[in-house]
Protein backbone atom coordinates (compact mmCIF):
# COMPACT_ATOMS: atom_id res chain seq x y z
CA UNK A 1 0.00 0.00 0.00
CA UNK A 2 1.37 3.42 -1.01
CA UNK A 3 0.55 6.16 1.50
CA UNK A 4 1.53 9.83 1.40
CA UNK A 5 1.98 11.35 4.86
CA UNK A 6 1.79 15.09 5.51
CA UNK A 7 2.87 16.78 8.72
CA UNK A 8 3.15 20.35 9.92
CA UNK A 9 4.08 20.81 13.55
CA UNK A 10 4.30 23.50 16.19
CA UNK A 11 7.32 25.09 14.55
CA UNK A 12 5.08 25.92 11.55
CA UNK A 13 8.07 26.28 9.23
CA UNK A 14 6.84 24.11 6.38
CA UNK A 15 5.11 20.93 5.30
CA UNK A 16 6.87 17.58 5.69
CA UNK A 17 5.91 15.10 2.97
CA UNK A 18 6.77 11.39 2.92
CA UNK A 19 5.75 8.73 0.42
CA UNK A 20 5.80 5.30 2.07
CA UNK A 21 5.33 1.80 0.74
CA UNK A 22 3.98 -0.45 3.51
CA UNK A 23 3.54 -4.21 3.38
CA UNK A 24 2.73 -6.71 6.15
CA UNK A 25 4.83 -9.88 6.26
CA UNK A 26 3.77 -12.10 9.13
CA UNK A 27 4.00 -10.01 12.29
CA UNK A 28 6.39 -7.53 10.68
CA UNK A 29 5.36 -4.40 8.83
CA UNK A 30 7.96 -3.46 6.21
CA UNK A 31 8.21 0.24 5.38
CA UNK A 32 10.17 1.78 2.54
CA UNK A 33 10.39 5.57 2.25
CA UNK A 34 10.10 6.24 -1.48
CA UNK A 35 10.42 10.01 -1.21
CA UNK A 36 10.54 12.66 1.50
CA UNK A 37 10.87 16.41 1.42
CA UNK A 38 10.07 19.60 3.28
CA UNK A 39 8.07 22.18 1.35
CA UNK A 40 8.46 25.69 2.79
CA UNK A 41 5.33 27.73 3.37
CA UNK A 42 4.97 31.02 1.52
CA UNK A 43 5.64 33.95 3.83
CA UNK A 44 2.03 35.10 4.10
CA UNK A 45 0.74 31.63 5.00
CA UNK A 46 3.53 31.06 7.53
CA UNK A 47 2.87 34.43 9.17
CA UNK A 48 -0.85 33.73 9.48
CA UNK A 49 -0.23 30.25 10.93
CA UNK A 50 2.04 31.76 13.55
CA UNK A 51 -0.68 34.31 14.40
CA UNK A 52 -3.06 31.43 15.05
CA UNK A 53 -0.57 29.71 17.35
CA UNK A 54 -0.43 32.58 19.82
CA UNK A 55 -2.99 32.24 22.66
CA UNK A 56 -5.05 35.29 21.77
CA UNK A 57 -8.39 35.91 20.13
CA UNK A 58 -8.29 35.97 16.33
CA UNK A 59 -10.96 36.65 13.70
CA UNK A 60 -12.90 33.61 12.56
CA UNK A 61 -12.13 34.74 9.01
CA UNK A 62 -8.43 34.13 9.69
CA UNK A 63 -9.11 30.55 10.87
CA UNK A 64 -11.33 29.86 7.86
CA UNK A 65 -8.90 31.46 5.44
CA UNK A 66 -5.87 29.52 6.69
CA UNK A 67 -7.91 26.30 6.71
CA UNK A 68 -8.59 26.69 2.98
CA UNK A 69 -5.17 28.07 2.01
CA UNK A 70 -3.31 25.32 3.88
CA UNK A 71 -5.59 22.72 2.30
CA UNK A 72 -4.76 24.03 -1.17
CA UNK A 73 -1.06 24.19 -0.32
CA UNK A 74 -1.13 20.53 0.80
CA UNK A 75 -3.02 19.56 -2.35
CA UNK A 76 -0.38 21.20 -4.54
CA UNK A 77 2.44 19.52 -2.58
CA UNK A 78 0.89 16.06 -2.95
CA UNK A 79 0.15 16.59 -6.65
CA UNK A 80 3.75 17.69 -7.22
CA UNK A 81 5.35 14.74 -5.42
CA UNK A 82 3.10 12.22 -7.18
CA UNK A 83 3.86 13.78 -10.58
CA UNK A 84 7.61 13.87 -9.93
CA UNK A 85 7.88 10.33 -8.58
CA UNK A 86 5.30 8.68 -10.83
CA UNK A 87 3.86 6.93 -7.79
CA UNK A 88 0.17 6.01 -7.63
CA UNK A 89 -0.99 6.58 -4.05
CA UNK A 90 -3.73 4.61 -2.31
CA UNK A 91 -4.19 7.12 0.52
CA UNK A 92 -3.06 10.52 1.74
CA UNK A 93 -2.88 11.24 5.47
CA UNK A 94 -2.88 14.93 6.38
CA UNK A 95 -2.26 15.87 9.98
CA UNK A 96 -3.05 19.54 9.41
CA UNK A 97 -1.86 22.40 11.59
CA UNK A 98 -2.75 22.20 15.27
CA UNK A 99 -4.09 25.59 16.30
CA UNK A 100 -5.65 24.56 19.62
CA UNK A 101 -4.89 21.78 22.08
CA UNK A 102 -6.92 22.53 25.19
CA UNK A 103 -5.94 20.98 28.51
CA UNK A 104 -7.91 21.45 31.74
CA UNK A 105 -6.60 19.90 34.96
CA UNK A 106 -4.46 17.50 32.95
CA UNK A 107 -7.34 16.35 30.74
CA UNK A 108 -7.46 17.25 27.04
CA UNK A 109 -10.89 18.71 26.35
CA UNK A 110 -10.39 19.43 22.67
CA UNK A 111 -7.85 19.43 19.87
CA UNK A 112 -8.25 21.33 16.61
CA UNK A 113 -6.27 20.92 13.39
CA UNK A 114 -6.91 22.90 10.21
CA UNK A 115 -5.98 22.38 6.56
CA UNK A 116 -9.13 21.35 4.70
CA UNK A 117 -8.56 17.80 3.32
CA UNK A 118 -11.22 18.13 0.61
CA UNK A 119 -8.79 20.22 -1.45
CA UNK A 120 -6.34 17.31 -1.50
CA UNK A 121 -8.97 14.74 -2.40
CA UNK A 122 -10.37 16.93 -5.17
CA UNK A 123 -6.97 17.79 -6.64
CA UNK A 124 -5.50 14.28 -6.58
CA UNK A 125 -8.51 11.95 -6.62
CA UNK A 126 -6.97 10.08 -3.68
CA UNK A 127 -8.89 9.54 -0.41
CA UNK A 128 -7.58 11.55 2.53
CA UNK A 129 -7.42 10.62 6.21
CA UNK A 130 -7.38 13.65 8.53
CA UNK A 131 -8.27 14.74 12.08
CA UNK A 132 -6.16 11.92 13.49
CA UNK A 133 -6.20 13.03 17.15
CA UNK A 134 -9.86 13.67 18.00
CA UNK A 135 -11.04 10.06 18.36
CA UNK A 136 -8.38 9.40 20.99
CA UNK A 137 -9.39 12.56 22.86
CA UNK A 138 -13.05 11.52 22.77
CA UNK A 139 -12.00 8.19 24.35
CA UNK A 140 -10.37 10.05 27.24
CA UNK A 141 -6.84 10.28 25.81
CA UNK A 142 -4.43 13.12 25.33
CA UNK A 143 -4.44 12.80 21.55
CA UNK A 144 -0.64 12.84 21.85
CA UNK A 145 2.03 11.88 21.31
CA UNK A 146 0.90 9.98 18.25
CA UNK A 147 4.49 8.92 17.55
CA UNK A 148 4.22 6.28 20.25
CA UNK A 149 2.80 3.65 17.87
CA UNK A 150 5.65 4.07 15.38
CA UNK A 151 8.26 4.19 18.14
CA UNK A 152 6.83 1.09 19.82
CA UNK A 153 7.04 -0.91 16.59
CA UNK A 154 10.41 0.51 15.51
CA UNK A 155 12.05 -0.26 18.88
CA UNK A 156 10.19 -3.53 19.50
CA UNK A 157 13.43 -5.52 19.74
CA UNK A 158 15.25 -3.10 22.06
CA UNK A 159 17.25 -5.01 24.66
CA UNK A 160 17.47 -2.12 27.15
CA UNK A 161 15.00 0.66 28.01
CA UNK A 162 15.23 2.99 25.01
CA UNK A 163 13.64 6.40 24.48
CA UNK A 164 12.53 7.61 21.10
CA UNK A 165 12.86 11.38 21.38
CA UNK A 166 11.33 13.90 19.02
CA UNK A 167 12.62 17.47 19.16
CA UNK A 168 10.12 19.62 17.31
CA UNK A 169 8.48 22.72 18.74
CA UNK A 170 7.56 20.48 21.68
CA UNK A 171 9.68 17.55 22.88
CA UNK A 172 8.14 14.13 23.43
CA UNK A 173 9.50 10.74 24.37
CA UNK A 174 8.35 7.16 23.92
CA UNK A 175 10.06 4.70 26.26
CA UNK A 176 10.16 1.09 25.06
CA UNK A 177 11.54 -1.39 27.60
CA UNK A 178 11.63 -5.19 27.64
CA UNK A 179 8.88 -6.60 29.83
CA UNK A 180 7.32 -3.20 30.55
CA UNK A 181 4.41 -1.34 28.96
CA UNK A 182 5.41 1.38 26.53
CA UNK A 183 4.90 4.93 27.82
CA UNK A 184 4.88 8.17 25.86
CA UNK A 185 4.25 11.85 26.63
CA UNK A 186 5.37 15.40 25.98
CA UNK A 187 8.28 16.41 28.19
CA UNK A 188 8.07 20.16 27.53
CA UNK A 189 9.40 22.67 25.01
CA UNK A 190 12.06 21.70 22.50
CA UNK A 191 12.38 24.54 20.00
CA UNK A 192 9.24 26.54 20.84
CA UNK A 193 10.84 28.99 23.27
CA UNK A 194 14.25 28.95 21.54
CA UNK A 195 12.59 29.98 18.28
CA UNK A 196 10.89 32.91 20.01
CA UNK A 197 14.22 34.30 21.18
CA UNK A 198 15.87 33.64 17.81
CA UNK A 199 13.19 35.73 16.13
CA UNK A 200 13.67 38.56 18.62
CA UNK A 201 17.43 38.57 18.19
CA UNK A 202 17.45 38.42 14.41
CA UNK A 203 14.26 40.34 13.66
CA UNK A 204 13.27 37.59 11.24
CA UNK A 205 9.71 36.29 11.78
CA UNK A 206 10.59 32.63 11.14
CA UNK A 207 14.15 32.49 12.44
CA UNK A 208 15.52 29.63 14.52
CA UNK A 209 18.86 28.97 16.18
CA UNK A 210 20.65 27.72 13.08
CA UNK A 211 23.50 25.37 14.05
CA UNK A 212 23.09 26.48 17.67
CA UNK A 213 25.05 29.66 16.94
CA UNK A 214 22.91 31.88 19.19
CA UNK A 215 23.16 29.51 22.16
CA UNK A 216 26.90 29.09 21.62
CA UNK A 217 27.31 32.89 21.91
CA UNK A 218 25.70 32.96 25.37
CA UNK A 219 26.07 31.51 28.85
CA UNK A 220 23.49 29.72 30.96
CA UNK A 221 21.77 31.89 33.57
CA UNK A 222 21.29 29.60 36.62
CA UNK A 223 18.60 31.72 38.28
CA UNK A 224 16.54 31.88 35.09
CA UNK A 225 16.98 28.16 34.51
CA UNK A 226 15.80 27.36 38.05
CA UNK A 227 12.75 29.57 37.60
CA UNK A 228 11.87 27.91 34.29
CA UNK A 229 12.34 24.42 35.77
CA UNK A 230 9.76 25.22 38.46
CA UNK A 231 7.01 24.97 35.82
CA UNK A 232 4.31 22.67 37.31
CA UNK A 233 3.84 20.78 34.03
CA UNK A 234 7.17 18.99 34.48
CA UNK A 235 6.01 17.39 37.74
CA UNK A 236 2.73 16.03 36.33
CA UNK A 237 2.37 12.29 35.93
CA UNK A 238 1.98 10.75 32.48
CA UNK A 239 -0.04 10.58 30.33
CA UNK A 240 0.23 14.29 29.60
CA UNK A 241 0.59 16.61 26.64
CA UNK A 242 1.29 20.27 26.04
CA UNK A 243 1.89 22.83 23.32
CA UNK A 244 2.10 26.51 22.53
CA UNK A 245 -1.02 27.07 24.60
CA UNK A 246 1.43 26.94 27.52
CA UNK A 247 4.89 27.60 26.09
CA UNK A 248 4.29 30.87 24.24
CA UNK A 249 5.68 34.41 24.13
CA UNK A 250 3.76 35.77 27.14
CA UNK A 251 4.87 32.76 29.21
CA UNK A 252 8.52 33.44 28.38
CA UNK A 253 8.15 37.17 29.03
CA UNK A 254 6.77 36.48 32.51
CA UNK A 255 9.93 34.56 33.41
CA UNK A 256 12.20 37.16 31.81
CA UNK A 257 10.48 39.97 33.72
CA UNK A 258 11.01 38.17 37.02
CA UNK A 259 14.66 37.61 36.20
CA UNK A 260 15.17 41.25 35.13
CA UNK A 261 13.61 42.55 38.36
CA UNK A 262 16.04 40.55 40.47
CA UNK A 263 19.19 40.46 38.32
CA UNK A 264 18.89 43.08 35.59
CA UNK A 265 18.02 42.69 31.92
CA UNK A 266 19.48 39.43 30.58
CA UNK A 267 21.56 39.22 27.42
CA UNK A 268 19.36 37.62 24.72
CA UNK A 269 22.08 35.12 23.79
CA UNK A 270 22.28 34.04 27.43
CA UNK A 271 18.52 33.46 27.34
CA UNK A 272 18.88 31.20 24.28
CA UNK A 273 21.68 29.27 25.99
CA UNK A 274 19.48 28.84 29.06
CA UNK A 275 16.46 27.71 27.05
CA UNK A 276 18.61 25.18 25.22
CA UNK A 277 19.71 23.64 28.51
CA UNK A 278 16.09 23.76 29.71
CA UNK A 279 15.09 21.54 26.80
CA UNK A 280 17.92 19.11 27.46
CA UNK A 281 17.34 19.02 31.22
CA UNK A 282 13.59 18.40 31.02
CA UNK A 283 14.09 15.59 28.51
CA UNK A 284 16.88 13.96 30.51
CA UNK A 285 15.01 14.22 33.82
CA UNK A 286 12.24 12.11 32.30
CA UNK A 287 14.67 9.66 30.72
CA UNK A 288 16.36 9.10 34.10
CA UNK A 289 13.01 8.65 35.83
CA UNK A 290 12.23 5.88 33.31
CA UNK A 291 15.62 4.16 33.56
CA UNK A 292 16.46 4.91 29.94
CA UNK A 293 19.76 3.47 28.75
CA UNK A 294 19.75 4.73 25.14
CA UNK A 295 18.09 7.50 23.12
CA UNK A 296 17.08 7.57 19.46
CA UNK A 297 16.33 11.17 18.44
CA UNK A 298 14.54 12.83 15.53
CA UNK A 299 13.14 16.23 14.62
CA UNK A 300 14.60 19.62 13.84
CA UNK A 301 16.36 19.87 17.20
CA UNK A 302 18.79 17.12 16.15
CA UNK A 303 20.29 19.64 13.71
CA UNK A 304 21.26 21.92 16.61
CA UNK A 305 24.70 20.73 17.76
CA UNK A 306 24.58 22.78 20.97
CA UNK A 307 21.28 21.18 21.99
CA UNK A 308 22.54 17.70 21.10
CA UNK A 309 25.75 18.30 23.06
CA UNK A 310 23.70 19.40 26.06
CA UNK A 311 21.60 16.23 25.82
CA UNK A 312 24.67 14.01 25.67
CA UNK A 313 26.30 15.88 28.55
CA UNK A 314 23.20 15.54 30.74
CA UNK A 315 22.65 11.87 29.84
CA UNK A 316 26.21 10.83 30.59
CA UNK A 317 26.93 7.27 29.42
CA UNK A 318 23.62 6.67 27.63
CA UNK A 319 24.26 6.77 23.87
CA UNK A 320 22.29 9.22 21.70
CA UNK A 321 21.79 8.46 18.02
CA UNK A 322 19.23 9.51 15.41
CA UNK A 323 16.62 7.53 13.52
CA UNK A 324 18.83 7.85 10.42
CA UNK A 325 20.92 5.04 11.90
CA UNK A 326 17.79 2.85 11.88
CA UNK A 327 17.15 3.65 8.24
CA UNK A 328 14.46 6.28 8.85
CA UNK A 329 15.57 9.84 7.96
CA UNK A 330 14.95 12.00 11.01
CA UNK A 331 13.37 14.73 8.90
CA UNK A 332 10.87 12.23 7.48
CA UNK A 333 9.82 10.56 10.72
CA UNK A 334 6.66 12.52 11.52
CA UNK A 335 5.33 12.44 7.96
CA UNK A 336 6.11 8.71 7.87
CA UNK A 337 4.18 8.37 11.12
CA UNK A 338 1.15 9.82 9.33
CA UNK A 339 1.55 7.20 6.60
CA UNK A 340 1.69 4.46 9.23
CA UNK A 341 -1.47 5.75 10.93
CA UNK A 342 -3.16 5.70 7.54
CA UNK A 343 -2.16 2.09 6.94
CA UNK A 344 -3.47 1.10 10.37
CA UNK A 345 -6.82 2.85 9.96
CA UNK A 346 -7.24 1.47 6.43
CA UNK A 347 -6.86 -2.05 7.85
CA UNK A 348 -9.14 -1.49 10.85
CA UNK A 349 -6.35 -1.29 13.42
CA UNK A 350 -6.02 1.26 16.24
CA UNK A 351 -3.47 4.02 15.88
CA UNK A 352 -2.81 4.28 19.62
CA UNK A 353 -1.46 1.83 22.18
CA UNK A 354 -3.64 0.82 25.15
CA UNK A 355 -3.02 3.13 28.11
CA UNK A 356 -0.31 5.22 26.49
CA UNK A 357 -2.39 8.33 25.83
CA UNK A 358 -4.78 7.75 28.72
CA UNK A 359 -7.65 6.67 26.48
CA UNK A 360 -9.91 3.91 27.77
CA UNK A 361 -9.15 1.84 24.66
CA UNK A 362 -7.23 1.98 21.40
CA UNK A 363 -8.99 3.97 18.70
CA UNK A 364 -8.97 4.09 14.92
CA UNK A 365 -7.31 7.33 13.89
CA UNK A 366 -9.03 9.97 11.81
CA UNK A 367 -11.87 10.39 9.37
CA UNK A 368 -11.79 9.81 5.64
CA UNK A 369 -12.62 12.21 2.82
CA UNK A 370 -13.33 10.05 -0.26
CA UNK A 371 -11.37 10.59 -3.46
CA UNK A 372 -12.56 10.20 -7.03
CA UNK A 373 -13.92 6.69 -6.58
CA UNK A 374 -15.73 4.58 -3.98
CA UNK A 375 -13.91 3.66 -0.80
CA UNK A 376 -12.63 0.11 -0.58
CA UNK A 377 -10.86 -0.37 2.74
CA UNK A 378 -8.33 -3.13 3.32
CA UNK A 379 -9.11 -6.38 5.07
CA UNK A 380 -8.03 -6.43 8.73
CA UNK A 381 -5.03 -8.74 9.21
CA UNK A 382 -5.25 -11.80 11.43
CA UNK A 383 -3.06 -10.00 13.98
CA UNK A 384 -1.64 -6.47 14.18
CA UNK A 385 2.05 -5.98 13.37
CA UNK A 386 4.44 -6.55 16.26
CA UNK A 387 7.40 -4.67 14.79
CA UNK A 388 8.34 -2.25 12.04
CA UNK A 389 11.26 -2.84 9.70
CA UNK A 390 12.55 0.03 7.63
CA UNK A 391 13.66 -1.19 4.21
CA UNK A 392 16.46 0.93 2.78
Amino acid sequence: MIVVGLMTGTSADGLDVAVADLALDGDELALRVLDHREVAFPDDLADDILRLLEPRDVPLSLVSGVDARLGRFCADAVADVLAETGVVADLVVSHGQTVRHDVTDGQVTGTFQIGQPAWIAERTGVPVLSDVRSHDVAAGGQGAPLASVLDHLLLADAEIPTAALNLGGIANITVVAPGRPTVAYDTGPANALIDLMARRITGEPRAYDRDGALAAAGEVLPALLDDLLAEPYYALDAPKSTGKELFHAAYLDEHLSRYAAAHGEPDPHDVVATLTVLTARTVVDQCRARGVGAVVASGGGTRNPVLMAALRRELGAAPVRTTDELGLPEGAKEATLMALLGWLTWHGLPGTLPGVTGATHGTLAGRITPGAGPLRLGEPPAAPPARLRVVR
